[in-house]
């Protein structure tokens, strides 16, 4: 007889784990984030933006600097243990995506982020893809909760690149990771219809693709 293994039980260990990964990494900052939390306590919103591949990296740099966020999850059996993962951090986690509670997300987050002054984070090309191709969730996000975009690329020297949509990036331990961030973009305050929102799109994948061009391979 098979014993189901809960993968939820392990919650505990992982997340010890995890810390232990992010303190043996360099983490080296391109722009003032620190700046940003001020503004962010001073009741300034502001939501990052980042690409999906890039997400345990920006989160150990997240851990490290210290901070109040609240991120989109889906809603997947991945995305659970996912949300249990982050929350351990006592990070806040809402659950939804493109394809399932997307719409009812993203009012909650926008509760959280008017009422509770928390940064967003947004993997803006999640959950499914395209890679590197922004979706409207960020955008309308953004314009609702009248908050600036933040965009962040993380570049480890070291790393391991998972086989995956995403081409999900593990940086090694006791590797340097430089996180570069932008600064902030507002969003137009023209009706996102078809035509705006593309350029919006568009924009944000610009300036994602292109920040820390030179790190890149």
């Amino acid at each position: 007889m098979k014993i189901p293994i809960d993968p939820l039980k392990f919650i505990p260990l992982a997340s010890w784990f995890v810390r232990v990964w992010f303190k043996t990494i360099r983490f080296e900052a391109h722009g003032n984030w620190e700046q940003l939390q001020k503004a962010n306590e001073s009741g300034d919103r502001f939501v990052a933006a980042l690409w999906h591949g890039d997400l345990f990296s920006v989160f150990g740099f997240a851990t490290q600097i210290g901070g109040k966020y609240a991120g989109l999850v889906s809603q997947s059996k991945d995305g659970e243990i996912a949300a249990r993962l982050i929350e351990s951090f006592g990070h806040t986690c809402v659950r939804g995506s493109s394809s399932r509670g997307g719409m009812k997300a993203l009012l909650q987050l926008k509760r959280i982020l008017s009422n509770e002054n928390k940064i967003g984070v947004f993997a803006a090309d999640g959950p499914r893809g395209p890679r590197h191709q922004t979706k409207e969730g960020i955008i309308f996000l953004a314009q609702r909760v009248d908050a600036q975009i933040i965009p962040v690329r993380a570049y480890p020297q070291k790393s391991k690149i998972l086989n995956s949509w995403d081409k999900f990036v593990l940086p090694f331990p006791f590797t340097k990771c430089i996180i570069h961030i932008a600064e902030p973009v507002t969003v137009t305050s023209e009706k996102l219809d078809k035509d705006v929102m593309a350029k919006e799109k568009t924009r944000l994948n610009e300036i994602l693709n292109s920040l820390g061009a030179e790190d890149q391979e």
